[in-house]
């Protein structure tokens, strides 16, 4: 087990299973894309233990608080580390993380999309941390999100 990993089971955390979408749904893209020294991560929702979307579904502002759009960014930094651990085999591949991107499903009027995203960028210091784990980062909000999820994030890594 690697540090990440080791990690990981300190804070209490485990990886969720391959992302799931909806019935009837096709997904016809690669979660991880590796070129090179890149791993480019599609964007990624809040995921249960199973790989299914997690509850609670809607906009940040009207149907989450700021609490709860925090607690989905943390199931969706660990789904995308799942993606990433299945993609690299060991996510003390991991060199850097470079650059992530925050999308909010955004009630009109709801400006804290980056104390939402904030749930993702602190999971990922934790686990990483100051040097591998820094990253710049944009939190926007959106008008509507696939299949009604409150965060979508995607990122890349630097990779060895």
């Amino acid at each position: 087990m690697g540090k990440a990993e080791e990690r990981l089971t300190a804070l209490g955390l485990r990886l969720p299973g391959p992302v799931k979408g909806p019935p009837g749904v096709v997904l016809p893209f690669r979660f991880v894309r590796i070129l090179g020294t890149r791993a480019f991560i599609s964007g990624h929702g809040p995921t249960k233990d199973d790989g299914s979307l997690a509850e609670p579904l809607g906009k940040v502002g009207r149907d989450l608080t700021i609490d709860q759009g925090y607690q989905a960014a943390r199931l969706t930094a660990l789904a995308m580390l799942g993606s990433l651990h299945r993609a690299l085999g060991d996510l003390d591949r991991i060199a850097a993380w470079t650059r992530v991107f925050g999308m909010v499903n955004s009630a009109p009027g709801f400006a804290s999309q980056p104390s939402v995203i904030n749930g993702f960028s602190d999971l990922i210091l934790d686990v990483f941390g100051p040097e591998i784990g820094a990253h710049a980062r944009s939190a926007v909000g959106m008008a509507e999100l696939p299949f009604n999820i409150p965060v979508e994030i995607e990122a890349e890594v630097a990779i060895m």
